[in-house]
């Protein structure tokens, strides 16, 4: 592919008006030829302020001759059908996250795309910062001797009662929610190998979908990762992975704006020490990475397997989980 890559854009979601359209709109090598929504006014409003044509609904987007690929920003429960229907349509896609709400789902999407030699990329931008790389080669290089216990936490405070977060019929629910965060951090730190030894997942009062919850997990080796998540809270965005010499602390980890300096606080042998990094905008970055693959060919088998082992994580930590509704302070009722 030569040019640069045309997108169309299937919904109008909050992510997508703060972050997605701005840096879709910005980056040289994309140009935003449609822009979608169900609804007319909607669809002619983002088009007006990020660029290409209006579109009520998403089937005519699909079927644009000048459409190569399609970013998806619609509720967790619509991705698996308009995904998997832009590429049968031979368009390469960036989809929220999560992929689906379930991992066989997900597995089929991977596939599909795979086999028809599509980009099939799952919108998680915190891992397209360079501050987790840098994390990552710090354990790799012994800085903290050898893991022994991952901990991460991401929370946010409640939103407006009929925010799609609060539907269980979109796909809603802290789980998949925010807890995707610190499970796909496990992830990427210490390796696909981790499994489940118990899960908790409440509700606050008035809520149909869980609000709140956390995870132990474990892995080869003997290490364990705690993992907590909510939308009822004080915001929290943190990482330690804590070793049998020292431990490092990557805060804020998931959602750092684009003029933040990482400081990872690092406590080895020789003491403690910061480790400062320049700023970098992951959402620029991860819309970099999309370009490349829809120009490459399909994403990197890691990527995909990663994309597959975070969907089933999350399917185990819900069967496992015990559920609890109680009243929350500070929540619904």
């Amino acid at each position: 592919m030569t040019g640069a890559l045309r997108v169309g854009v299937l919904g109008g979601a909050d992510i997508a008006r703060r972050r997605m359209l701005p840096a879709l709109a910005a980056d040289p090598d994309v140009e935003l030829v449609a822009v979608a929504s169900r609804d007319a006014t909607r669809a002619c409003d983002l088009a007006h302020r990020f660029g290409g044509r209006p579109v009520t609904g998403y089937d005519e987007v699909l079927a644009a001759g000048d459409v190569d690929a399609v970013y998806v920003p619609l509720p967790a429960a619509l991705h698996a059908e308009w995904v998997r229907r832009a590429l049968i349509a031979g368009k390469h896609v960036l989809s929220e996250k999560p992929l689906t709400t379930d991992a066989t789902t997900t597995s089929a999407l991977v596939s599909l795309a795979r086999v028809r030699g599509l980009a099939l990329l799952e919108n998680v931008l915190f891992v397209h910062h360079p501050q987790h790389a840098v994390a990552r080669q710090l354990v790799a290089d012994g800085a903290i001797g050898e893991p022994r216990v991952f901990s991460a936490a991401f929370a946010v405070p409640p939103r407006p009662d009929g925010d799609i977060r609060y539907r269980a019929d979109l796909g809603g629910g802290a789980l998949l929610d925010v807890g995707y965060y610190p499970v796909r951090a496990a992830l990427e730190l210490l390796g696909p190998g981790l499994t489940v030894a118990g899960a908790v997942l409440d509700s606050s009062e008035g809520r149909t979908v869980d609000t709140s919850g956390a995870a132990l997990l474990r892995g080869p080796g003997g290490v364990t990762a705690h993992l907590a998540f909510g939308m009822e809270h004080a915001y929290r965005s943190r990482y330690e992975i804590w070793g049998s010499a020292g431990h490092l602390v990557v805060e804020p980890a998931f959602t750092p704006p684009a003029g933040h300096r990482p400081r990872l606080s690092l406590t080895g042998p020789g003491g403690q020490r910061e480790v400062v990094l320049g700023a970098d905008d992951q959402v620029a970055a991860t819309v970099r990475a999309f370009v490349r693959a829809a120009r490459g060919g399909p994403v990197d088998a890691r990527t995909e397997a990663l994309a597959v082992r975070q969907a089933e994580l999350l399917d185990e930590i819900r069967a496992a989980a015990d559920r609890v509704a109680s009243p929350l302070p500070g929540g619904h009722g």
